[in-house]
């Protein structure tokens, strides 16, 4: 890395601090896609397993354990639920949008059926959606289930980026060959962005850089 993208990492880095040292509020559950609230501020999305950490990492995200519900019960957000800043009133520059999570083996076949389309029917209609962030839990990898979702990304034609959560509870040299191998893999596929991002809700690491990868896109 250069000199020059330094700086503008460590830019990228106060910036995203700075969105998120602001409080942010739930505003909306959308079951079904006649409930999405009007297009306004761009849209980043998190997608990712049902056990992959999500809402842990969309707490951690934005500095406030209870804003994401967490649960012991894998398939608990069934719904796309809306987070905003809270801008004393301003249009905020951004929501992030926290989708259904996918392969939960025990959930009714109609249920995973639902959720596939409202996920496939916002990504292919929504046009202030910037990126997905897709996440993969780093002592696994890419599993069957997220190469569909791969597939329905890049067949949506959505930008997407993978983000690798619970870095911790893996070795540093294991974690770097899952990135490579992630990288590898999502090589050829068109709608990947290249860099993987590797993050721990409960250490707070890469935390800054996904703020980073946000701030970059707005």
């Amino acid at each position: 890395m250069t000199d020059e993208q330094k700086m503008r990492q460590r830019e990228l880095i106060e910036q995203g601090r700075q969105m998120f040292a602001r409080p942010w509020i739930f505003i909306k559950g959308v079951p079904s896609l006649e409930f999405l609230p009007p297009e306004g501020p761009l849209e980043i999305a998190f997608a990712g397993r049902s056990n992959v950490g999500k809402s842990s990492l969309i707490n951690a995200l934005m500095n406030q354990k209870g804003l994401a519900r967490t649960s012991n019960t894998p398939g608990r957000t069934q719904e796309l639920n809306y987070f905003i800043p809270d801008m004393s009133g301003d249009e905020p520059p951004v929501a992030v949008v926290d989708m259904p999570g996918y392969g939960y083996a025990k959930a009714p076949k109609d249920k995973v059926k639902s959720w596939t389309k409202l996920v496939f029917k916002y990504l292919r209609g929504r046009a202030t959606l910037r990126r997905v962030f897709l996440l993969i839990d780093s002592r696994h990898g890419i599993k069957a289930n997220d190469e569909e979702v791969l597939d329905m990304l890049d067949k949506a034609a959505v930008s997407y980026q993978i983000v690798l959560t619970k870095g911790d509870k893996i070795k540093p040299p294991a974690l770097a060959r899952v990135e490579a191998d992630t990288a590898k893999k999502i090589l050829k596929r068109p709608a990947a962005y290249p860099v993987i991002l590797s993050t721990s809700s409960e250490k707070h690491s890469g935390i800054e850089e996904l703020r980073a990868a946000i701030v970059e896109l707005l």
